[in-house]
């Protein structure tokens, strides 16, 4: 019988306990063996038909031990058990369960629907509560936001692991993806321009190259200071420029979003978190794997006139 992917946790958690980085695949196919899972099983596929059952418990299983840092990824690909995670198993617990991570700060931050613009705290519901008083269509939307949330995080932290030149070329990809930048051979050349007064690039606003908007793509891990987008303002000013992009993987403070509103320059401000949904929006670094169609009843055309 299939494991659930609760428990599935304890035994991964173990097989890592020999500190050594291993992949998905390596410990997908030492958990079969542990549940004695016959060929059947490994090869029962989700009702969508696109993935083994059992490989995405063993993903989901991975995933939550990552968010609540019982486990790293010291590089792409490849993870091994934290310091949290071999002290948890000095504690022998009988099982680990959703309910059980929350005794971490950040996976209870990971199950939570994550903050509007404005800043106001979410209505966060633990996914394992009882939603017995809940709606099938409110139960699919929270789920949905489970996942985008959980999602655009882990994009995130994906891109903050990236090279420089790595990040220049998603940046390039993205712009595209969203109708900026005319040919690809055009977009090619927007980027790895930097140390020209603060302009990383240059790309096209529209396919005839109408305008140009001026690119700072910078891989940032703290708060990007005022003094960074002053630059940039004074850098538009000397191309005689009206529009720039300043992108990157941290944040920007209340005093970046003002200064921007008071200078004459349209310049749009993309953070760590809004460059993940535009990526997510625009399907870069990201596949579909289904798509599911909430219907409703046409109350118009069953009355009979």
């Amino acid at each position: 019988m299939i494991p659930k992917y609760e428990e599935i946790m304890l035994p991964f958690l173990k097989f890592l306990s020999d500190r050594n980085e291993n992949s998905l695949s390596e410990t997908h196919d030492a958990l079969a063996k542990q549940f004695q899972l016959t060929e059947t099983e490994l090869r029962e596929l989700l009702p969508s038909g696109r993935q083994a059952i059992f490989r995405n418990r063993v993903g989901w299983a991975r995933t939550y031990l990552k968010k609540a840092k019982l486990i790293v990824s010291p590089k792409r690909a490849q993870f091994k058990i934290s310091e949290r995670g071999l002290d948890l198993l000095e504690e022998n617990p009988k099982e680990i369960t959703s309910k059980f991570l929350t005794r971490y700060e950040e996976f209870v931050e990971f199950q939570s629907i994550k903050k509007d613009k404005k800043g106001n705290d979410p209505i966060s519901q633990p996914q394992f509560m009882n939603n017995a008083d809940q709606t099938p269509e409110e139960l699919l939307e929270m789920a949905y936001q489970k996942l985008y949330s959980g999602l655009s995080k882990e994009v995130l932290e994906i891109v903050k692991s990236c090279s420089p030149a790595f990040f220049e070329r998603l940046v390039i990809d993205l712009l595209i993806a969203m109708g900026y930048g005319g040919s690809r051979r055009d977009a090619g050349q927007a980027l790895g321009k930097s140390g020209d007064g603060g302009i990383d690039g240059i790309i096209k606003e529209d396919k005839l190259g109408l305008d140009v908007i001026y690119l700072q793509a910078k891989k940032w891990e703290n708060t990007v200071p005022v003094k960074e987008i002053r630059d940039f303002t004074g850098a538009l000013a000397s191309k005689k420029a009206k529009k720039g992009i300043f992108i990157t993987t941290s944040n920007f403070p209340q005093s970046v979003y003002k200064f921007v509103t008071q200078v004459e320059y349209k310049i749009i401000l993309i953070d760590g978190e809004h460059l993940a949904e535009l990526m997510i929006e625009n399907n870069v670094g990201l596949s579909v794997i289904n798509t599911y169609q909430v219907k409703t009843i046409d109350s118009d055309y069953f009355e009979e006139n």
